[in-house]
């Protein structure tokens, strides 16, 4: 989500990633990629449940 790959991101959710795990120095996925404004990722995370 910080480098903004929304497809890696994607694929990583597909295969069952969750959506909300924490950890890094973001905190969990949605706040990397809002910190990075990555507004796609932001909305597909979103949409999975962020």
């Amino acid at each position: 989500a910080y480098r903004g790959s929304e497809s890696v991101v994607r694929l990583l959710l597909e295969r069952g990633a969750e959506v909300n795990a924490q950890g890094g120095y973001y905190g969990n996925a949605l706040q990397a990629a809002a910190c990075c404004d990555n507004e796609s990722i932001v909305r597909l995370l979103l949409e999975r449940g962020a």
